[in-house]
């Protein structure tokens, strides 16, 4: 079972090891830069603890790789030992086998001997002492009896031999037992204290992965949403204000007036607007919700020259920045632009009217309100009226 367990800590730390390097790839690679503050540090520090989990992975390969190392020694000095021992019990069983083939031959060979003895004395039994041939019986009685005590002899020196090798090859027996029980108990001493270490090492394994996992916890317990959104606030704000929206500029040249008349102010400027087209009263609509301001704005064309010998807009356009003034709030605009509304959710415009703005959308397109009507329109179609005192 050497052997088994062995191959088994070889492939054992062969995934360690190869499951520590991808570890260690995964913390090195992974990204998380653009991140900032606890979060972050949260972060980092998983990775780094990633990292040394798999470096730890590869020590407990390491470990395993020296434990194959010692059994591995363990094995070969155990197997040398039983070799040694196994020679020497094969050369005494051959030689107590071979004595033993020896000694039943020498007994085969004396009974043979014993046999023969018996028909030459049978035989001179039956000779009668008249006979001639009683001497020659007698003789090769005699020859026989002498055969079968050399043979007796023989077998009973086999005998001993044979006795002597049997306990000489039983204490050998015995000895090599002994040896062999002995390395038999240090085999499975070691295997206990090798799988024991074993079990160890990837106890120690796991709780020193949850000692790395809760470095990591004690990290996360300080990542904080509010912390890291005024982290982000802090270093990514430009001001704190938004942008000013892009409003109307006059193209025209200023003109200074000191009359009365009412005049439509811009957020482009204090610019007077000056237009050569038509008179716009078809398209300018007072405001209903005021009509005493409208009426109170409101010049006839007769008090329209200037105090300096000068004269004042047309009537139309006086009438048009009569309107304009009408409404002194911050979400009155005035329409620069006709529009033909397109769409269900949109409305139509057109140049002079003056509407309520209800929304501004970050799209440009603005949500507005004109005779009770609501739509969206576009934004830079409007212009924002500012009110002016009237002289």
């Amino acid at each position: 079972m050497c052997k088994e367990v062995e191959e088994l800590l070889k492939m054992r730390a062969l995934a360690e090891e190869k499951y520590g390097k991808e570890l260690v790839t995964i913390a090195r690679k992974a990204g998380g830069h653009t991140e900032i503050s606890t979060l972050r540090a949260s972060f980092d520090q998983l990775k780094t603890q990633i990292e040394n989990i798999g470096n730890f992975h590869i020590e407990v390969s390491d470990i395993l790789k020296e434990e194959v190392k010692k059994i591995e020694t363990f094995r070969e000095r155990q197997k040398e030992q039983r070799k040694k021992f196994e020679s020497i019990m094969e050369k005494v069983q051959k030689k107590k086998i071979s004595l033993f083939k020896k000694t039943m031959e020498s007994k085969r060979n004396y009974e043979l001997k014993c046999r023969e003895v018996k028909e030459a004395e049978q035989g001179v039994e039956k000779t009668t002492a008249a006979s001639k041939h009683i001497e020659k019986a007698r003789h090769r009685a005699k020859q026989c009896r002498q055969a079968a005590n050399e043979a007796e002899k023989l077998y009973f020196t086999n005998i001993v031999q044979l006795e002597s090798v049997r306990q000489d090859w039983e204490e050998t027996h015995k000895s090599t037992c002994e040896v062999f029980q002995q390395l038999e108990g240090d085999r499975i001493s070691m295997l206990r204290c090798a799988l024991w270490d074993h079990c160890n090492h990837f106890s120690m394994q796991c709780v020193k992965e949850d000692e790395f996992y809760e470095e990591v916890r004690k990290i996360l317990e300080q990542c904080d949403i509010n912390t890291d959104i005024n982290c982000f606030i802090e270093m990514k704000r430009t001001g704190c204000s938004p942008p000013e929206p892009i409003v109307f500029e006059n193209f025209y040249p200023k003109e200074t007036s000191g009359d009365s008349n009412g005049q439509a102010h811009f957020a482009g400027g204090e610019d007077t607007m000056r237009f050569s087209d038509p008179p716009l009263e078809s398209s300018v609509r007072s405001n209903s919700d005021s009509p005493q301001n409208s009426r109170s704005t409101l010049m006839s064309v007769g008090e329209s020259e200037l105090s300096d010998g000068g004269y004042g807009p047309p009537p139309g356009l006086q009438k048009a920045a009569s309107v304009a003034t009408v409404s002194a709030d911050e979400d009155s605009f005035i329409v620069l632009y006709a529009y033909t509304a397109e769409e269900e959710d949109e409305l139509d415009i057109s140049r002079g009217d003056v509407v309520r703005v209800l929304d501004q959308g970050e799209d440009g397109w603005w949500t507005v309100e004109k005779n009770g009507l609501t739509g969206l329109v576009p934004g830079n179609y409007l212009g924002k009226i500012r009110p002016t005192n009237t002289q």
